[in-house]
């Protein structure tokens, strides 16, 4: 049996650089693009998310580039509408490549933004019914009506366009008055229905008029702009970056072009720079980027640097000062934040981890196309030498992974899924599936969880892997004839779990330090033993707010409780009293 698990494959990869998150979203694009991606609708959610956290980490105009490249297509609808959600550079490359149906175009336009509407307007090419939606959704293409107001009378635009222009009446030349002019003439509408052309000239003066009576006023900024002037929006000041100048003999600005004139007029620039810029002007040298640091308003203060030559008088070569501009220098980049050693330990963990995946994927890769006799009849020597190199790859792997997790839990990179779980109905699975594991051996757990509920703050599977490996650890050190009681309960909003240790544990000085080798019996801790598969539960509760310590020949878990039911079983106090014992 062939399945398509390319996708599931690609979400595998933790991409921890930005040539990874750009290969990895191109990977993506193509697979959820193409259509192909699955029948497994909680993978391809879960590939638009990790879609969506690269979104945060690549540039607009690079995803957008990504995205008009030749060769992707975009067939997938939930895709196009996610996509469709982002920059408008983002949705206009998006809308223009998207292969969709026409059935598929009706069901994702009236969920698609109001900008992205806009934009789908322009494409060619769309179904019929597709634009008729976007007709009932008020999408229409841009520019203004022209407004029945102002809609010439023929007989006048006959009149003028066959009587010789006058030069007086060129403003009035214009019958048909452009869209942008609309809000201008909108006051004069009842006078233009009669006479047109006079009105304007009229109001034309008026204007006039009004600008000149407001500049004379002190409110500059409530007299009325000129004719056209609401065309043109006010323009952001920019600071200053040059200054041009010139000094007199003993080095004082007595010139400057620009709006700061006021502000470094008088300045002595020997005075404002260090030692070296006064040594230098006092043997008239040539100044080249020397540094200075100007104090004042908000506009000059700052760094900037002096490029300027001396000036000598043609007869006789006095010296008349200098002649320079003053640049502003750009402020400093913002230092990067100091990590911390074990930080940087845990970021060079999984940069190793990163480079062993690639040759062990690839392993397995070969491994199974052998077992699988992918390209040919195989002798059953060589496929069961296979299996068991692909058997071995997968367990690295997971190895790897639980790595990868436990560094980036420690450091604070990585935090828990978000979620809900039962942790006392997850133990009481769990705990029967391991009884039956442990029979044969005549090994058991004595269990203390009674019919309670504790719901923690993680999600059903995280969950499920915390309590898999507390327990399977202590199931897989328990020797012949060995029994462990286990006691859960919740108290206080907080759920509280004890285990006792197999005496293979107990004898451990540190019981979080991965120093045991792992099994080899049905029940294994992992790939780096006991102390590791711990150590990274412990950093699991500690990341929801919780704990994992030692005590005495007990592991005592505390885990914060969102919601239920806080019976305490007899068997759970007794066990704690049995331990307190």
């Amino acid at each position: 049996m062939f399945f398509d698990d390319r996708l599931a494959t690609v979400l595998r990869q933790s991409a921890t650089g930005e040539r990874a998150w750009r290969t990895q979203f191109r990977q993506l694009l193509d697979l959820l693009g193409s259509g192909q991606s699955g029948r497994d609708s909680s993978l391809r959610e879960a590939a638009l998310l990790r879609l969506g956290a690269l979104e945060q980490q690549i540039p607009a105009a690079e995803r957008a580039a990504m995205i008009g490249e030749p060769g992707l297509r975009l067939r997938d609808p939930a895709l196009v509408a996610h996509l469709a959600e982002g920059e408008p550079s983002i949705a206009i490359a998006t809308l223009g490549r998207a292969e969709l149906s026409a059935e598929q175009w009706d069901a994702i336009v009236p969920a698609l933004p109001v900008r992205a509407r806009g934009f789908l307007r322009l494409r060619r090419g769309l179904p019929e019914s597709t634009q008729a939606i976007l007709e009932r959704l008020g999408v229409h293409d841009r520019g203004l009506p022209v407004p029945e107001t102002l809609v010439p009378d023929p007989a006048v635009t006959e009149t003028v366009e066959t009587s010789p222009p006058d030069p007086t009446d060129i403003p009035a030349a214009t019958v048909m008055p452009a869209p942008s002019a609309a809000n201008d003439l909108a006051e004069t509408a009842p006078e233009t229905a009669e006479e047109p052309e006079e009105s304007e000239i009229g109001a034309l003066v008026r204007r006039i008029e009004a600008f000149q009576k407001g500049r004379s006023t002190p409110h500059r900024e409530e007299a009325p702009h000129l004719p056209l002037g609401d065309q043109f929006e006010a323009r952001p000041h920019k600071p200053e970056l040059e200054i041009p100048f010139t000094t007199d003999m003993e080095g004082r600005i007595n010139w400057a072009e620009g709006p700061l004139l006021s502000g470094i007029f008088g300045l002595a620039l020997g005075e404002a720079g260090n030692k070296e810029l006064a040594s230098a002007m006092r043997s008239y040298a040539m100044l080249r980027a020397v540094p200075i640091e100007l104090q004042g308003a908000p506009e000059i203060e700052g760094r900037w640097q002096v490029d300027a030559s001396p000036r000598f008088t043609r007869p006789g070569g006095s010296f008349i000062g200098y002649a320079g501009a003053l640049r502003r220098m750009p402020e400093p980049p913002p230092l990067p934040p100091q990590e911390s050693e074990e930080a940087r330990e845990a970021a060079r963990i999984r940069e190793l981890l990163h480079e062993l995946r690639t040759p062990v994927n690839a392993i397995q890769g070969f491994a199974e196309v052998i077992q699988q006799q992918l390209f040919g009849t195989t002798p059953h020597e060589y496929r069961a030498h296979a299996a068991e190199i692909a058997s071995d790859a997968a367990r690295m792997l997971a190895g790897f992974d639980e790595l990868d997790r436990l560094a980036r839990l420690e450091t604070g990179a990585l935090e828990p899924e978000p979620g809900e779980a039962d942790f006392a109905a997850i133990a009481r699975r769990i705990l029967a599936q391991l009884q039956t594991i442990l029979a044969p051996r005549t090994a058991s757990f004595a269990i203390g969880i009674g019919p309670l509920e504790a719901r923690i703050p993680l999600a059903q599977r995280d969950a499920e892997a915390l309590a898999w490996r507390i327990f399977a650890t202590l199931a897989g050190a328990m020797g012949a004839g060995e029994q462990c009681e286990i006691a859960l309960t919740v108290q206080d909003g907080k759920l509280m779990l004890l285990c006792e240790m197999p005496l293979a544990l107990a004898d451990k000085e540190e019981v979080f330090a991965s120093i045991r080798k792992p099994s080899t019996g049905a029940l294994s801790a992992g790939m780096f033993g006991a102390g590791f598969t711990l150590r990274l539960a412990r950093a699991e509760a500690r990341a929801i707010g919780g704990i994992l310590e030692r005590e005495e020949d007990w592991l005592r878990m505390q885990l914060p409780v969102l919601s239920g039911k806080k019976g305490i079983p007899g068997s759970s106090v007794n066990a704690k009293e049995a331990r307190r014992g």
